[in-house]
């Protein structure tokens, strides 16, 4: 079964996770115009597409802030590996989010 970045990372950040009272619910977990992809649950195996995202206990910043440091996650790398030839794109992704905004 694919997991997603809050069940592979065990942040406890999800809608009802043990660290969604003290520390939010993740932006990951809850941007819901990435649901499906990859197999997910919302942005849940795009989450290196959503800005503040948590990451080594710190808040990352916007897509283009953080985007280097997603490059080297487990996380991402799995979901690349795990999704082969259906990998969608950075490009991809970032213009279905912007369709939504129109």
């Amino acid at each position: 079964m694919k997991k997603n970045c809050w069940e592979f990372k065990k942040c406890g950040r999800q809608e009802g996770g043990e660290h969604s009272r003290d520390l939010g619910v993740c932006p990951a977990a809850a941007e819901q115009r990435l649901d499906r992809v990859h197999g997910g649950r919302n942005a849940g195996r795009a989450c290196w597409v959503v800005a503040g995202t948590m990451c080594g206990g710190k808040v990352q910043g916007t897509f283009a802030q953080k985007y280097e440091n997603c490059e080297v996650c487990d996380f991402f790398k799995t979901v690349k590996k795990e999704e082969d030839s259906s990998y969608q794109l950075l490009i991809v992704l970032l213009n279905k989010m912007r369709a939504f905004e129109r």
